[in-house]
């Protein structure tokens, strides 16, 4: 049984101050956090590579041909097009959009990114025409890496606050 595989004999040494790990299991670990900064990296890479700068001539780097967008519980077969689609979308609507990532969690294929999203409102965006305005929002975004590439993606943003930035809803009082 290699060294460092789940399933090793290796066990745990006993001694007066408590137990000490085989380092065989120390290698399996370290490949698993390796494994899972990667994933942070691959994610981290795409949103500075290519959403912040829409070079999406470089998106099939980062995306999957078995690329997958996860939308209000359902699952919508993209693709490497599809992903090229959306963020040239995006951009056209914000067309100096810049995503920050202010954490990464990951843990297995999964990474979680918490974002900042900040743009200039400059096209039409769910019918709301350009309004010029700045919107600055926050985001959770879930991506699954599969040999180096997302192959799915999926999360949720507070929208309110860039509607209310832009005008397209307001705040009412009572009676109103």
């Amino acid at each position: 049984m290699a060294v460092g595989s789940p399933n090793n004999s290796l066990k745990p040494t006993a001694y007066r101050g408590g137990l000490v790990q085989p380092l065989g299991v120390y290698r399996y670990q370290e490949g698993i956090l390796m494994l899972a900064e990667n994933n942070k990296d691959i994610v981290r890479r795409f949103y500075e590579e290519v959403v912040n700068t829409g070079n999406t001539d470089r998106i099939h780097e980062f995306i999957s041909e078995e690329y997958i967008e996860v939308f209000d519980g359902k699952r919508y077969s993209s693709g490497i097009e599809g992903a090229k689609a959306h963020v040239i979308g995006v951009r056209q609507t914000y067309h100096d959009l810049t995503i920050s990532i202010e954490r990464q969690i990951a843990e297995d294929d999964w990474v979680v990114s918490c974002i900042t999203t900040s743009g200039t409102h400059k096209g039409s965006w769910l019918g709301i025409e350009p309004t010029g305005k700045p919107v600055v929002f926050t985001g959770v975004n879930v991506d699954r890496i599969v040999d180096g590439r997302i192959v799915e993606h999926g999360g949720a943003a507070n929208m309110l606050g860039p509607l209310l930035e832009i005008g397209a809803v307001k705040v009412v009082g009572p009676g109103e």
